[in-house]
């Protein structure tokens, strides 16, 4: 009886802990310290046989998992688009298209997968104005090489029952922050809800996070608690910046070909957003089969180029890229087919990284002969403010972008309202 309290007392403890700890993260008041029992916390990964491959921080990489990466063919289109010129990322690119082009194969050494931060030295040789950069433009390019960070928090099981591939028709896989509990726990309320939907459609969730970087508070414990309760964090260890989304958008599609191989659509997002979940699965069933495979959908940005204005968020130095961006779906929220995963997350080792990922992603398309397809239902840039709460407005899209999770949270209680007439 003794030992029964205390271990609730102890997860009690825990609980509350984490739920204080959340709630004030982005409160400008000071958050008093929080015991937690002494009982070490494990991060554990596995592969689908449940083996563990991290467990405390040791990787046991006899264990890892592994895909194989394909040899590509780069459409026509791609190649023409990108011209021949100086700019770092054009070198780069035209140096692994001839030994593309040649052997089949690029794959080393030019792109290696190892952590090992490119020098200094190398890159002030390669980019003449390199020390001009901003520091995270500097340190993009010290590790856009790298490919294969170990996974510390894994859900291997989360398509699976009874050991057996789940059809998943849609998963849903939010980028996330390890500060964002709040927008991660909306999401569970309300359009993130796993499970099965109308006609027996399965719905899964996932939240994509690297690790927090030195300025920021280490949360790696909370993570694994709030992992171990809700089961649909993927932790991988990279610094979690802007500039590494295109990162998380590869190790994804590695994990999603490993853990979650008959899913139909994938649904990438950020966890700002709303969801008309219900409507986009009845759109989503609405396709013939002959679009279903080769789906990249979303609100469509055409003829964009880099800016160039060194204060704005998305600058791209001239001399790392030069040339115009393909076409591509806007990051904030877009769909794309399950039977690309293994093509996509093949591309990404020979196309190299690019600093914005909604960019990036657009590149893999092109050079796969995929051409976006633009839907009016997404709104990756937010709708008329009279219209942010309106649910009449809300009925027939697809995705708004950008939400509050209490606004989210009172939309959908009335979308969801057997009251609402429109």
């Amino acid at each position: 009886m003794k030992g029964r309290s205390r271990a609730f007392a102890a997860t009690l403890v825990i609980c509350s802990c984490l739920i204080f700890i959340y709630s004030n993260l982005n409160q400008e008041v000071p958050v008093p310290p929080c015991v937690l029992p002494n009982t070490p916390v494990r991060f554990v990964s596995g592969h689908p046989s449940g083996t563990p491959v991290i467990v405390d921080g040791k990787i046991n990489r006899s264990q890892l998992p592994h895909v194989r990466i394909s040899t590509v063919h780069l459409s026509p289109a791609f190649r023409n688009d990108i011209p021949m010129s100086s700019a770092f990322w054009n070198r780069k690119f035209y140096s692994g298209l001839k030994k593309l082009d040649k052997a089949g194969n690029l794959l080393q050494p030019e792109i290696s997968s190892n952590g090992t931060p490119q020098s200094t030295e190398y890159l002030q040789t390669n980019i003449a104005d390199f020390n001009k950069y901003p520091s995270i433009h500097q340190d993009f390019l010290r590790s856009m090489h790298f490919r294969s960070p170990d996974i510390l928090i894994n859900q291997p099981n989360k398509c699976t029952s009874n050991g057996k591939p789940d059809n998943v028709t849609l998963l849903f896989a939010i980028k996330s922050s390890a500060q964002n509990f709040a927008q991660r726990q909306t999401i569970r309320q309300t359009w993130g809800q796993e499970g099965f939907y109308e006609d027996g459609l399965l719905v899964r969730t996932v939240f994509i996070l690297g690790n927090s970087s030195s300025d920021d508070p280490d949360l790696g414990k909370l993570l694994s608690i709030e992992a171990q309760e809700f089961g649909d964090l993927l932790v991988w260890d990279f610094k979690d910046t802007f500039f590494n989304l295109t990162l998380k958008e590869h190790v994804f599609y590695k994990w999603s070909i490993l853990h979650c191989p008959q899913v139909s659509f994938i649904f990438k997002g950020d966890d700002d957003i709303f969801v008309n979940t219900k409507a986009l699965l009845k759109y989503l069933k609405s396709l013939q089969p002959g679009n279903m495979s080769k789906l990249y959908l979303g609100q469509i940005i055409m003829q964009a180029s880099p800016l160039r204005d060194p204060k704005i968020k998305y600058y791209v130095p001239h001399s790392f890229y030069d040339g115009p961006y393909p076409p591509y779906a806007g990051g904030g929220g877009f769909v794309f087919s399950g039977a690309l995963l293994e093509s996509l997350y093949s591309m990404t080792w020979y196309i190299p990284f690019f600093p914005i990922d909604d960019v990036y992603t657009g590149m893999c398309f092109q050079a796969l002969g995929i051409a976006p397809e633009k839907h009016n239902g997404f709104r990756t840039f937010d709708i008329m403010e009279k219209d942010r709460e309106d649910p009449c407005v809300h009925k027939d899209l697809l995705v708004v972008h950008r939400k509050s999770p209490q606004q989210t949270l009172r939309l959908w209680r009335k979308l969801e309202s057997p009251l609402l007439t429109c």
